[in-house]
């Protein structure tokens, strides 16, 4: 019998933990009033750089193309039909809190611990990258999730499974993709950079730029920068 390997086992309980330790920051600390558009606009760069440079050379983008497509298009339906967090229009001034809110940000957890696991055997440094990316983008989530929970009138026990629902969806989603044979494993990988591409492009850039400086806008362009430098000076 097959064990899932340990480092990428290891980096999905990462991504999972960093999810639950951040939902526990505004239980037991003032975080809920800090500005985190920075830490939003960092990811976002980091996410986009790690698309960019790392995932896309590795995917064969002519042959999968469908397949980035599908993860861009699949998270978009997604988002808007669950009524997650990030609406922009200007009439959806108001989003259902508690569970559905909850689950709508989670649903994208799953397919970043299969990427972890697929990136990784890709290509190691891959599979790091992406980890780190996922943990930014989790800072946040997980502040989010329980604001949510807050305004939604639940207790503490439910904020913490609701928090240890989300992370685990990382070892879950890390376990499916060990299962797929090896020839999938650059299809999932092409599916995943669609799902970074939207969650950067299309809700962590206009979440950053609800209140707009300057500032944010150089968090963005040093999330990218950071991330690229890692990718290159690892390779020297």
């Amino acid at each position: 019998m097959a064990f899932l390997p340990f480092a990428e086992v290891f980096l999905a309980l990462a991504a999972g933990l960093s999810n639950f330790i951040s939902g526990l920051l505004p239980l037991y600390t003032r975080v809920r009033n800090v500005d985190t558009r920075y830490i939003i606009g960092f990811s976002a760069g980091a996410m986009l750089a790690v698309v960019f440079a790392e995932i896309l050379p590795e995917i064969r983008v002519e042959a999968n193309f469908p397949l980035l497509a599908l993860g861009f298009f699949s998270f978009y339906l997604m988002e808007k039909l669950i009524m997650i967090h990030s609406c922009g229009e200007k009439e959806c001034d108001s989003h259902a809190v508690g569970w559905v809110a909850v689950f709508g940000m989670s649903s994208d957890n799953i397919v970043d611990g299969a990427g972890i696991a697929a990136g990784y055997v890709l290509n190691p440094l891959t599979g790091v990258l992406i980890t780190l990316a996922v943990i930014l983008h989790e800072i946040p989530q997980g502040i989010t999730t329980a604001i949510l929970m807050a305004k939604g009138k639940f207790g503490r026990r439910k904020t913490f499974l609701a928090l240890g629902a989300q992370a685990a969806l990382y070892p879950i989603g890390a376990a499916l993709a060990f299962l797929l044979p090896p020839e999938l494993k650059t299809p999932l990988m092409a599916f995943v950079a669609g799902d970074f591409l939207y969650i950067a492009a299309s809700d962590l850039l206009p979440e950053a730029h609800k209140r707009f400086n300057l500032q944010v806008v150089a968090s963005v362009l040093l999330g990218a920068i950071t991330f690229y430098a890692i990718e290159v000076l690892v390779k020297l």
